[in-house]
C-alpha cells in the first residue's frame, strides 16, 4: 500500500531519525527504500566500505534522458553541547517557523523532493526526476562520489542536477572547494627544563598552524582573480578548528593532532593546496629529527570536496531561474555536492530552501513560508518535466 504523506509529514518523519554523521544512517536509508517501493519505484544502495551506512538513488519516470536530479543528503551535524529549546529530532512549530535538527539541513528539501515522487507518478511525467540522497555529507561530501559514479553508469543521463542546500529558493551557481588533512606531529617527551632536548609536538604543529596564518595574510593581500572576487572572503583560506595534545605542563609534549583545513576557490586544484602544506610538514619535520630523528609528522587526506563553477548557459541554472524567477547572482563559501556532480558530468546548480544561517545551530529552523515556497518549486518541476 501507498504511503501517503504530506511534505510536513514527511519533514516529521525524516526529522524523527537522528542520523549524526557519527552514526549509521541506514535506517533513514531503509525508510526511505520502503516509501519510495510503495509507490512502485526501485532504488538502489551504495554503501561505504564498513555496511554501515549507504547512498540511495532511484529513477521516477520513464528511463529516458533529460531528466532532472533532486540530491540531498541524509546525515545531519551533532546536537552535543548544544542548549536546545525542544527535542531537536521532533519537528515542533512556533512562530512561522518548524524546529528541529535538519528542518533546514537538509531534511527540509529531501522531504519535499521525497513528496514529489507521487505527483510526478500521477502527473505522467515525459523526462524522469531522479532522487539522491547520499551519506556523510557533513564530514565533507565523503559518500556522494561514489553514488554519481554509479548513477551515470546506471541511469540515463540527467539534464541538471539539483541540489538543495538551504539557499532561500535561489539559484547559487558557485561554491568553494574543500579539503581536509588530517595532521599527526610525533614529538619525543624530556623534562620541560631541558626541552632543547626533546621535541614539544604542540610547539612543532604551532609551526604549522602559523604557516596558515601567514598564508591567509598573503592571500588577503593579494588581488583577487576573477573567480576569487566572486566569493566571501576572495580568496582560498587555510584553517585549523581543533587542536589535541601534551600530557602534562612541565613535559614535551608527546603528541598533537588537528586537521588543517582549506577552502579553495573554485577552479583552483585542492591537490596544489595539499602539496604546498605537505613541503611544509617535510620541512618542519626535518628540523625535528635534526634532534631526535624517531620524531615524525604523518598527514592523511581526510575528505577532498571539490568547488562549483558557474557555468555558461548551464542547463541547471536555466531551469531553476525559470522555476524561481531569481535571476541574480550567487555563490557561497561551504562546500556541497554540487561541485561533485559537475565533476561527474552534470550540469549542477544549488537552490534550496532555508537559510545557511540557520544551518548547525541549536533551535535549528526552516520558516513555513520557505517550506512552501520549496513545495511550490518542486509542483513546477513536475509540470516542467510533464512538458514534451
Amino acid at each position: 500500500m501507498a504511503m501517503d504523506l504530506s511534505p510536513r509529514e514527511m519533514l516529521e518523519k525524516l526529522v524523527s531519525f537522528p542520523s549524526v554523521s557519527s552514526v549509521s544512517n541506514l535506517p533513514v536509508i531503509d525508510f526511505i527504500e520502503e516509501y519510495l517501493a510503495s509507490h512502485g519505484v526501485e532504488s538502489h544502495r551504495v554503501y561505504d566500505p564498513t555496511g554501515e551506512k549507504a547512498n540511495l538513488y532511484a529513477n521516477v519516470g520513464p528511463e529516458v534522458e533529460g531528466g532532472v536530479v533532486l540530491s540531498g543528503h541524509t546525515d545531519v551535524v551533532p546536537i552535543v553541547g548544544q542548549a536546545w529549546d525542544t527535542d531537536p529530532f521532533t519537528v515542533v512549530e512556533k512562530d512561522g517557523k518548524l524546529y528541529g535538527r535538519g528542518t533546514c539541513d537538509m531534511k527540509g528539501f529531501d522531504a519535499l523532493a521525497l513528496t514529489a515522487v507521487p505527483l510526478a507518478l500521477k502527473r505522467g511525467i515525459k523526462r524522469p526526476i531522479q532522487i539522491a540522497m547520499s551519506y556523510d555529507e557533513e564530514v565533507g561530501c565523503v559518500g556522494a562520489p561514489f553514488m554519481i559514479a554509479e548513477m551515470a553508469k546506471m541511469m540515463p543521463r540527467a539534464a541538471a542536477a539539483i541540489i538543495g542546500e538551504p539557499s532561500m529558493m535561489q539559484a547559487v551557481t558557485g561554491h568553494k572547494g574543500g579539503l581536509g588533512i588530517t595532521t599527526h606531529v610525533r614529538g619525543f617527551e624530556v623534562h620541560s627544563s631541558l626541552m632543547h632536548t626533546g621535541i614539544n609536538a604542540v610547539m612543532e604543529a604551532a609551526k604549522l598552524i602559523d604557516w596558515a596564518n601567514q598564508v591567509n595574510a598573503d592571500l588577503m593581500a593579494k588581488e583577487p582573480t576573477t573567480m576569487a572576487a566572486m566569493f566571501d572572503p576572495p580568496w582560498t583560506t587555510a584553517h585549523v578548528g581543533t587542536i589535541s595534545g601534551g600530557t602534562a605542563e612541565n613535559i614535551t609534549a608527546k603528541d598533537c593532532r588537528f586537521i588543517m583545513g582549506f577552502r579553495c576557490v573554485a577552479g583552483e586544484d585542492p591537490m596544489a593546496w595539499r602539496d604546498l602544506y605537505l613541503a611544509k610538514v617535510a620541512e618542519v619535520e626535518a628540523a625535528m629529527q635534526a634532534v631526535q630523528p624517531s620524531a615524525s609528522i604523518t598527514t592523511e587526506t581526510r575528505f577532498n570536496v571539490t568547488g562549483l563553477r558557474p557555468e555558461e548557459n548551464g542547463v541547471a541554472e536555466t531551469l531553476v531561474r525559470r522555476l524561481t524567477g531569481d535571476n541574480g547572482q550567487h555563490v557561497v563559501s561551504y562546500g556541497t555536492e554540487a561541485g561533485q556532480f559537475q565533476e561527474g558530468g552534470y550540469s549542477a546548480v544549488i537552490c534550496g530552501p532555508g537559510s545557511i544561517e540557520q544551518a548547525h545551530q541549536a533551535n535549528e529552523f526552516i520558516s513555513i513560508n520557505q517550506f512552501q515556497q520549496g513545495e511550490a518549486f518542486m509542483h513546477k518541476l513536475v509540470d516542467h518535466l510533464c512538458e514534451g
